[in-house]
This record gives structure tokens, sequence and C-alpha cells, in this order.
């Protein structure tokens, strides 16, 4: 047993050693473990085996040497010999090295010069190569500076938006460029900046130069109306008849100037339109900054919002306005001049201001305007400020009627000022007929000759075959008040006329504003200084009576003065709803009123000579004659019904009988007088004288066309209370 185990022992030193001698030294700790694993002192054999091993290779290490020894002699010796040939070599080495060494240092050193230029010739191709890259975003930026220092600004967003979009990024990693990137944000806010200063100078601008925009509007288009009236005069001469003015009784254009004088040269004056006057480019450009940068919005409400404030203090009238024409000029010119100003932004820009927002502006506009001059107008008390701004009104409404803004609203308004103007011109018709009536002596017209006959009835449509056959000199019944109120009627028709004119209305509705404005002038001022007139404390009989003749003839004329209303407006008198003048109505109340007021200081007359009556009703016997005071009083009604005669038949005896029925009763009165007591006989006589000479004045006739004893009629009570009384 102990045999087997020994020998597995020495076998598995043998395979150890054989592991030791092939396996490298660095894996011969596990097998050398393995050793120590096994049966205790197996090392010990391990080791004797080992020893065993290393004797052995160190014999046959022995016998190598041994066979190898004379070889190793002679190679030694033969290397001593080769010693001395080496030591010559490594000299010869090392000249050729030192020789070769300082050879090579200056190629080293022009080596190291190539090296250097190549390296600056590259990093100088480089910096080319950037730098071409970089030259155009100075240029351009430099381009900016010049734009910007020359107010270009418009060109400066478009050469920032390539230094942004096309330049800057190409060098972008550079320092400056970051610089200039944060730069550019900054120039745009101040470009809007001073765009919107621009803006606000162009506003205050326009502000102060709306009225010569105005003006100048104004001006081409009263050139331009009146260029037209007097290509259509022209045209329609042979037929139509032509519109009068009040005094030249020259045709008359819109504004109150004859055709015939417009200024030939004003007429070939240059145009001027709003943009020769004003300078629009801020508004533009203005208007183009904003767009490229994407802020267009903003800037259209601040420029609307702008214009509304403006509009409204445009539409502020001065306090006295009314008091001048230049005023309503000054008004009419800055509205014009604010609304050509947005015509033009409206044409000129896209958008920038709506048609909506400029028909919004002008309705706005149009209603305070219309206030406006409903209210000042109401003021005006001179007719011919009124007919100057109508004048005004309707060149204003012809300009902006030109650029395309409704203006119906306007000559709707000047029918309520053509009623202003009306009663203007009948306030100072008022006043002139005043004066007519004043000045007027109440008598026939005196004519000494042919010449001054033909004056007359050149005046006045006065046509009398008798009178026409009389010798010179002769009078004319009416006074010289009558061909001077025919004349101030036919003035006032042609001053009526000047308002109507340029209004856009038919030759029939001026007729027919004609002749309503005429009737008024009839109707009411005639008639109410007619009547002022009769009332007159200082209008005595004669006057009266006058007056009455005066109205007669003023009454034949108005057929007259139909047909001049006619003959000016070439309407037909047969037109349907063709108004008739009122003047027949008019002047017959003012003689009936003339008539009543005859009658009325007939009695008053009478009256004061039975004041002076008195009777001593004690009396013992009469005088043998009628008393004095009704004498005078009798010669007093002669003498005043022979002026009479002038009267219509009626008027005069209808003036005769009331007079008599007034004097039978003023003395019937004295008779029943209550406070007389009693009667003598000699008053009864005395009475009775007086009223005989009151019945013969009845029976003598003083006024013709009485029917056998009607007039005598009016004392038969007074005879009959008398008779009583004798008896």
């Amino acid at each position: 047993m102990a045999e087997s185990e020994s020998l597995e022992t020495v076998t598995e030193h043998e395979r150890i050693l054989q592991e030791i001698e092939s396996t490298d030294t660095a894996c011969v700790g596990p097998t050398l473990r393995s050793v120590y694993d096994d049966q205790p002192n197996a090392h010990k054999r391990f080791m004797e085996k080992l020893d065993a091993r290393i004797r052995n290779h160190d014999r046959e290490i022995e016998k190598m040497c041994n066979f190898h020894h004379q070889g190793f002699v002679d190679a030694i010796t033969e290397l001593l010999k080769v010693r001395a040939d080496a030591e010559k070599l490594m000299g010869q080495v090392s000249d050729t090295n030192r020789r070769l060494q300082d050879a090579g240092r200056e190629v080293t050193a022009q080596t190291e010069e190539v090296i250097r230029c190549r390296i600056q010739q590259r990093n100088m191709a480089t910096t080319v190569e950037k730098l071409q890259l970089c030259i155009p975003v100075l240029e351009m930026y430099s381009k900016l500076k010049e734009q910007l220092e020359s107010k270009r600004y418009y060109s400066a967003l478009k050469t920032m938006e390539q230094l942004e979009n096309i330049y800057i990024p190409r060098v972008s990693q550079y320092r400056f460029c970051q610089i200039m990137a944060e730069t550019l944000p900054k120039l745009r806010e101040e470009i809007k900046e001073i765009s919107m200063s621009d803006l606000k100078d162009f506003l205050e601008s326009i502000r102060k130069h709306s009225d010569k925009i105005g003006e100048t509007a104004m001006r081409q288009a009263q050139q331009h109306r009146t260029f037209n009236s007097a290509v259509q005069k022209q045209v329609t001469l042979s037929c139509a008849k032509p519109l009068y003015g009040l005094n030249s009784r020259t045709p008359l254009n819109h504004n109150g100037l004859s055709a015939e004088a417009t200024d030939e040269e004003e007429m070939d004056e240059e145009v001027l339109t709003a943009q020769d006057l004003v300078d629009f480019s801020p508004v533009y450009r203005c208007l183009h900054i904003y767009t490229v940068l994407g802020d267009r919005e903003t800037f259209e409400n601040y420029y609307r919002k702008q214009r509304k404030k403006q509009a409204r203090l445009v539409l502020q009238p001065q306090s006295n306005m009314h008091e001048t024409v230049e005023g309503y000029r000054k008004y009419f010119n800055q509205i014009v001049g604010f609304f050509v100003v947005e015509d033009h932004i409206l044409h000129a820009t896209q958008g920038l201001v709506t048609r909506a927002f400029t028909d919004e502006l002008w309705n706005m506009a149009l209603s305070k305007i219309i206030a406006v001059l409903r209210t000042h107008s109401s003021y005006c008390s001179d007719p011919d400020l009124v007919l100057e701004l109508k004048n005004l009104i309707v060149i204003f409404a012809d300009t902006l009627q030109g650029y395309g803004f409704p203006v119906n609203r306007l000559f709707d308004l000047l029918f309520e000022v053509r009623d202003q103007y009306n009663e203007t011109l009948l306030k100072k018709w008022a006043l002139v007929f005043r004066d007519i009536f004043e000045q007027d002596n109440y008598s026939p017209i005196p004519v000494e000759n042919e010449e001054e006959y033909k004056s007359v009835v050149s005046r006045f449509p006065f046509h009398d075959a008798e009178i026409e056959k009389q010798q010179f000199p002769k009078k004319l019944p009416m006074s010289q008040s009558v061909p001077q109120i025919y004349a101030q009627v036919k003035e006032f028709i042609y001053a009526s006329l000047k308002f109507s004119e340029s209004l856009h209305r038919s030759s029939t509705e001026i007729d027919d504003m004609l002749r309503k404005s005429t009737n008024l002038l009839l109707t009411r001022t005639l008639s109410s200084c007619l009547q002022n007139l009769i009332k007159k404390p200082h209008i005595g009989l004669t006057e009266l009576v006058q007056i009455i003749i005066n109205t007669t003839h003023l009454e034949h004329a108005c057929k007259y003065l139909e047909d001049f209303i006619t003959n000016i407006t070439n309407v037909s008198p047969e037109t349907v709803h063709t108004t008739r003048l009122y003047g027949l109505s008019t002047f017959k109340d003012a003689r009936h009123a003339a008539e009543g007021e005859i009658y009325t200081k007939l009695n008053q007359k009478i009256d004061e000579f039975i004041q002076l009556a008195d009777y001593e009703w004690g009396m013992s016997e009469s005088d043998g004659r009628a008393s004095g005071y009704l004498m005078d009083l009798i010669n007093f009604l002669r003498s005043t019904f022979q002026v009479f005669t002038h009267l219509p038949g009626k008027v005069a005896q209808t003036a005769c009988m009331s007079a008599c029925k007034h004097l039978a009763t003023s003395l019937m009165q004295m008779l029943l007088d209550t406070e007389l007591k009693q009667i003598s006989m000699g008053a009864i006589q005395q009475f009775n004288l007086d009223v005989m000479q009151c019945e013969l004045f009845a029976s003598s006739e003083p006024v013709p066309g009485f029917q056998g004893d009607t007039l005598q009629l009016a004392f038969i009570d007074l005879r009959q209370v008398q008779t009583s009384l004798q008896t």
C-alpha cells in the first residue's frame, strides 16, 4: 500500500517539474501550491526531486560548455581583433555625424523659416477670406449709417433686413457682428420714434396749411364753375334769358360776380394741388417704416385718431364768425383743406385711411357744419352778408362734391338760409319803404314835358289815355312813392333771385321761390308799412286820399310784376302750380284801412268843430244866421270832398254819408244831453238855422253819385226832433 502511494507521489512530482519547466514563471504559483496541498512532507520529497533535476541539468550544461569552449575562445579572440577597427569606425561615424549635424542645422533653420512663412501665408489667406466675408457686412453697416444720417429711413430698414438675414449670419461668430446685431433693434426703435416725430410735425404743419389748401381748392372750384357757366352761357345765349344782378343787370355767376368780369389771368393760373402745397413724404415714409416693421396697424390707428382730433378742432368756429364773411371763408377753407388732405391720403396710400373712415369723418363734420351754419346764420342781419355766405356754401359744397363727398344736406341747408336771407331782405326793404313813405309829399306827380313823363312811365307801367291827351304841364294821379315802390319791388326780386342761383334748381322752382318771396314782401312788409303809415297821426285826409290812389295804381301794376318774374325765369304763368302774387289783396286791405281811417279822421274833425259849438240855450232870439262853427265845418267838408273827386265813387260817397250821419248824431246828442234842463225858443230857432245849413249841404251834392235825397236822409231824424221841440 505504501509503495503504491510512493509511486503516485513520484509521478505527480514529475508532472509538476515538467509544468515548471514548460510553463511561464508567472503561472508557477498555482503549480507549487499543489505541492503543498498534497500529503504531509510531500514538499520535502519534491525538493529532493527538484535538487536531483537541477543537478541533472547542471551536468548537461557543463557538458555543452565543454563542447563549445574552444569555439567561444576563438570568437573572443576574433572579437578583440575587430575592436580596433570598430573604434576607428566609431571615430569616422562620429566625424560624419558631426559634419552631418552642422550641415543639417542650416537646413533646419531654413526649413523652420519656410514653415513659418507657410503658416503666415495660410493665416493671411484665411484672414483675406474672412475679411471678404466681413467687408460686405461693414459696408452695409456703413451704408446704414449714411442712410440714417440722410433720413432715408425706409432704405435703412431694408438695409437692416439684409444685414440680419444675409450678411450677419455669415460672420456671426465675430464679436463685432454680435454687437452689430444687438444694435439693430435699437436703431429700429430710433427710426420708429424719428418717423413718428416727423409725422407729428406733419400733422402740426397740415393743421396750419389747411386754410391755404382749402382756399386753393375752393378757388379752383370757383374758376371751374365760372368757366362752365361761361361756356353754357355762350351755348344757350340765343334761347335762354339771363339772370339779372341787383344793380348792374348783367348775368351773374354763382358768387355774385359778372361772368364778363371774370379775371382771365386767374383762369389761366397754374392749377395747384394739395401735394404741391404740402410735403406728404413724412406720411409715406412713416407708413412704409411701420409696414416694414410689421406694426402698420398701430400707425393707422394713431393717424386716424389724431386726424379725428384735428377734425373736431377744425369744426370749432370762432364766436364772432357771423360778423364778417372772412370768418365764414376761413372756416370753410380749413374744412376743405382738411378733407382735401384726407382724400389725397386715401388715394395715395393703400389702406392708411379708407373710404368708410373718410365717410364717417364727413358725416360727423357735416352734422357739425350744418349746426354751426344754422346757428351763426341766424345772427346775420345783413342780406349782403347772407348772400355772400350762400355763395361760400355753394362753392364749399361744389368743392367737396368734386372730391366725392355727398353734399345734398348742404343744399337743403341753403333753403333754410334762403328763408333767413328773405327775412333780412324783408327787414331791409321795410326800411326802404319807410323812407320812401316819409319822403313822399303825397301829391300828384307834376310833369313839365315829354321827357319827364317818359322818365316816370319808364319806371312805372302807367297808361291813361285821357292824361296822355292833356297838354304839358300836367299831373299824374299817383304820388312819387308809387314808381319808387314799384322799382324797389323789382330790386327785391333781383336780390331774391341772386340767392336762387347756383342751387341746382329748375327754372320752375326758382320761379316759385321768387313769387313766394315777392308775396311775402307785398303781403307782410309792404302791407305792414302801409298800415303803419295810415295810422300815423301826421297823415291827414289829403294824404289818406293820395294813399288810396297810390294803392290802386300799385294794385294794377301787380300783373306787370308777374310778367317781370316770368321774363326772368322764362316760366310761363300758365304752368301748373305757378304761384300767383297776392298784391291785389294786400293793396285792397291797405285801401280799406285807409278808407276806414278817412272815416275816422272825418268824424274826429267833425267832433273838433262840434266842440267849438257854444249854444246859449236860454237866448231870447236867434242871430238870424247859422252858427259860425257849423259854417266852418261845412266849408271844411266841402273842400275835403272836392279832394275826394279822385277817389273811387263809392269811397267818396261812403265818406260823405258817414260824415253827414256823424254830424247829425253829434247834433242830436247836443239836444238830448241829460244835463240840458231847458231850451228857449230863440235857441231852438238858432239850432234850426244850423240844421237847415246841414240840409242845404246835403242837397248840394258835395259828392256826385247819390240818388235823389239819399244824403238828406242822414238828417231826417234830427229834423224830426227839432220840429217836435218847436211845437
